[in-house]
Formats: C-alpha cells, sequence, structure tokens
C-alpha cells in the first residue's frame, strides 16, 4: 500500500483514552499537533508510537517502518472537541497506556442543508404577529435612513389594519398556511435523495417570517456540530425581498459568532436556470394541458410574485431578468417537447401605493378575456410549495375575476411540493455546492446590515413614530413622498 501523508500543522488524531487505565477498555477524544511541527508519513506496514516525555509539556512521535527507518517528532499537545477530526490512516498506535485508532477516512465531517422560506401563520391566531414580523423587515418597507425609526410602529399600524382582511384568506384555505408542513415535508424528501447520492447530510428548515425561524435553525446547526453547511432558499429566481433579506440575516449572525464565522458555507442564491427545475416545471405544464378539451388552445399564463419598479431600478434587483429568463428555458423546453402554445407573464400579490413589476396578473386576466381567450393555464413561477397566493390568491381570486371576464375553461399548475425530479434536482445542486464552501466573509454586506441598523425600544420615538405612521397611512400625498422606498 502506498504511504498515507498527513500534516500534523492541520490534522487530529482520534486518541482513545482509558478512563481506568485499562488497555482493554477505552473511550475516546482527540488531540491535535501545533502548526510549528513538520508533517510525516506512515507507511501501512510500519509502527507509530507516541511517548509522553513530561505528561503535560510535550510528546514524541515516533514512526518506523519494516526496513528499519524512523522518523521522531516532539512537540507540545492540544487537547480539541470532535469537530475537524483527522485520522491517521492504517497501523496501530500507543501512547503510554493509551490508544491511538487509524481510519482511512481522511476527515470526519457532518454535512448540513438549510432550506430558507419565507414562513406562514398556522392559525388565524398568527397571522397579524406573522405580518408584523413581514413589515418591520427593513427589506420590506425599505425606508431612507432619516425614516429609519418607523419600521416598528409602520409595522405594527400595517399589520392591524390588515389583518382582518388576510385572516379571512387564510380562512379560506382551511385556517392557516399549509407552508411548514410541506416545506418539512420537502427537507425530509431531500435528505433522502442525498443518501440515495450517499451523501448523509442533516436538512433543517429556517422560516423569514414565522416559526420555526432561522435564527432557531442556525442554532440547531451549532448544537449538532455541522461542520460544512450549504444555504438553499426556496426561491428560484433571487430578490432582494426574499433570498437577500434571508441572508443578510444569516450573514449578521454568522459574524457575530465565533463558531459559525469559521464554518465552510456554501449558498445558492439562485437556481431557477437548472435542467431539473426546467423539466419539472415543463413536466407539470404538459400534464395538465391534457386536462383540457383543447389543449394547443391554451394559453399558458405564468404568474410570479411582484416586486416594487424601485428594487429594480434604483437597488439593483435582478428578479425581474431572472424571472423572464426561466421562463423563457421553461418554454423553450416545452417547445422542444412539440409543445407550441402561446404564454404570456405578469406579476401577482401587489399591495400599497407604489408601483409594481408590470403587466399585473388581475388587470392581464381581464384584457385577455376581453381578446376572446377561452382557455387559461396559470402556472404559480415563484413558488415551489402551495401558500396563501396559490391557493386563496390564484385558485379563488383570481379564478373568479378570469371567469367574470370570459375565460370559459380555467386550469391551474400545482406547486412542485415534492416532485420526485424537482427534490434530486435539488439534491445534485447541494451536491455541486458543498465543495465551493467557505466561511463567510467578516465583512460580507457590513454596509448592507449597518444601513438597515437594529431597533432599539424608545417610548418617545415610538409614540412619535406611531403618530407619524398613522398620518402618512391617512395621507396619500405624505405617503407617495416615499414611494420609491416602500413595499408593503
Amino acid at each position: 500500500m502506498d504511504a498515507i501523508a498527513f500534516s500534523a500543522a492541520h490534522s487530529n488524531m482520534k486518541l482513545l483514552d482509558s478512563n481506568t487505565l485499562n488497555p482493554d477498555r477505552t473511550v475516546s477524544t482527540s488531540f491535535s499537533v501545533p502548526k510549528s511541527l513538520v508533517s510525516f508519513s506512515c507507511k501501512s506496514s510500519g509502527k507509530l508510537q507516541v511517548r509522553d516525555k513530561s505528561r503535560t509539556q510535550g510528546l514524541v512521535v515516533s514512526c518506523s517502518s519494516s526496513n528499519g527507518q524512523g522518523l521522531q517528532l516532539s512537540g507540545p499537545v492540544e487537547k480539541r472537541g470532535r469537530l475537524g477530526q483527522a485520522f491517521c490512516s492504517v497501523g496501530t498506535v500507543s501512547y503510554g497506556e493509551f490508544a491511538l485508532e487509524s481510519h482511512s477516512q481522511a476527515v470526519e465531517e457532518k454535512v448540513g442543508v438549510l432550506l430558507l422560506n419565507l414562513g406562514g401563520p398556522e392559525t388565524l391566531d398568527d397571522v397579524q404577529p406573522f405580518l408584523y414580523n413581514l413589515f418591520a423587515d427593513p427589506d420590506i418597507i425599505r425606508l431612507p435612513r432619516l425614516f429609519r425609526f418607523l419600521q416598528e410602529p409602520l409595522a405594527k399600524l400595517i399589520s392591524t389594519f390588515r389583518a382582518p382582511k388576510s385572516k379571512e384568506g387564510y380562512a379560506s384555505i382551511g385556517g392557516g398556511s399549509p407552508l411548514r408542513k410541506i416545506t418539512d415535508e420537502q427537507a425530509q424528501a431531500l435528505k433522502m435523495a442525498l443518501e440515495e447520492k450517499n451523501i448523509s447530510a442533516n436538512v433543517y428548515v429556517g422560516m423569514r417570517y414565522w416559526y420555526p425561524f432561522t435564527e432557531e435553525a442556525i442554532q440547531q446547526i451549532k448544537r449538532d456540530g455541522i461542520t460544512k453547511l450549504v444555504v438553499l432558499p426556496l426561491y428560484p429566481q433571487y430578490s432582494i425581498s426574499t433570498t437577500g433579506s434571508s441572508i443578510r440575516v444569516l450573514q449578521k449572525i454568522f459574524r457575530e459568532d465565533a463558531y459559525l464565522s469559521t464554518l465552510p458555507v456554501s449558498i445558492i442564491k439562485s437556481w431557477y436556470q437548472r435542467e431539473g427545475y426546467i423539466k419539472s416545471m415543463a413536466d407539470l405544464i404538459q400534464t395538465e394541458l391534457k386536462n383540457f378539451v383543447n389543449p394547443q388552445e391554451v394559453m399558458i399564463f405564468f404568474s410570479a410574485h411582484g416586486v416594487p419598479v424601485s428594487y429594480v431600478e434604483n437597488a439593483g434587483d435582478p428578479y425581474k431578468d431572472e424571472m423572464e429568463e426561466c421562463i423563457y428555458l421553461i418554454m423553450q423546453e416545452l417547445k422542444a417537447r412539440g409543445v407550441g402554445n402561446e404564454h404570456t407573464l405578469a406579476y401577482q400579490s401587489r399591495v400599497g401605493p407604489v408601483q409594481w413589476l408590470k403587466p399585473y396578473t388581475d388587470e392581464v386576466l381581464v384584457e385577455l378575456g376581453q381578446k376572446g381567450i377561452k382557455s387559461l393555464l396559470a402556472v404559480p413561477v415563484s413558488f415551489v410549495s402551495e401558500h396563501i397566493e396559490t391557493l386563496e390568491e390564484i385558485d379563488m381570486e383570481y379564478k373568479h375575476l378570469a371567469l367574470e371576464s370570459g375565460i370559459e375553461n380555467w386550469g391551474r399548475v400545482p406547486a412542485l411540493n415534492c416532485k420526485s425530479s424537482f427534490i434530486m434536482d435539488l439534491a445534485d445542486a447541494v451536491v455541486e455546492a458543498l465543495p465551493s464552501a467557505t466561511a463567510l466573509s467578516p465583512h460580507a454586506s457590513s454596509a448592507d446590515t449597518s444601513d438597515h441598523g437594529s431597533f432599539r425600544f424608545d417610548p418617545i420615538r415610538l409614540l412619535f413614530g406611531s403618530i407619524l405612521a398613522f398620518i402618512l397611512l391617512l395621507s396619500p400625498k405624505a405617503f407617495l413622498a416615499f414611494r420609491n422606498n416602500f413595499y408593503f
């Protein structure tokens, strides 16, 4: 067997230490050799001995082979915990009354995958606090620095005013969002898919605005001793308001924690262009088209969640470009399969007085009906899980509007949820991302974080902010003065 070389500067050896100094009974611990010591190697036929010269001040490591040649290495010992253990290859090592076990695996690694999603209220009582968390996010309501103190008062007012209508929507789909349940199922399915690829990984779910919060998931990742992490937002296309907001939270947490700041991390920021995702979407569309009497006459209607125009034009959000490219790729895949239906893209879920990406879904539905389109297949392209925007907004509000506008045949493509080809593609994305994992830069997005700042409770400012926020909400002219910075 070839010689197995390893560096003392970067390795820990797994030490089996007997509490009773009985060589027949051992327990695990570990130690490492400081960077100042040289690298050394042992042949599989050799014996490696470690002698403790002064118990606490140093050690001697000697390596000998069958031909009598040997190597001696001395220096201090530093004990370590489980993380980052490395192991000698083959052979037996003795250390006084201790034994050193060797393994063929170079590094013991614990892989973690963090799925990020929006979150949603699970009961009607959760609706108002969920909305508060949403609107308190500085990536959702983007206020100028001078008016940053309005963040919390505005979030409180908006969530209070919108809660009754939102509760009606959640009540119509069963009293709460199914997003957590579906995301948990996706996490379990992804774990199984990775196991099929011989990768053992813990898969975590972190929600931005409701339980389990991203912060909770990160703490569990720490407790589990994960040594390499892949962050996978469940948003195919990147936007400041979705993936961007979640990554900002992660960067802040990692920057302030000694363990996390050195944890190798790979972030998959968008994945709309992946072949597995494109084909999975094409599969769903092709299947639903078969439910129409005349499939070739059906208009494929892509409806994506909108963002304010100011995000794209002023903040450089790539969401619009990525969405349009995504639709192009899906349609190219369908054309390659012989599906040549007409299609269009519109944006849904706009709120507030600011200008959002156009065309708007509700307006396009009316226009299509006026043009004589009779069959329509709605495709929720920015959502990979069923939730309020698909189950209530598309299935109820938009369907009713379409039928009122002259559309006679309505269909809707289901969200990907746990579709096997989709989950397998996510697993492939994780595998591909693992080699590029590196510690997050301590300066990453520091400007963004400092710009948003953290909010301290100040009764006087909160009272003044509440009054001003109320005035803004009642005065359209005053409110529109902030239109390039608001999103709610």
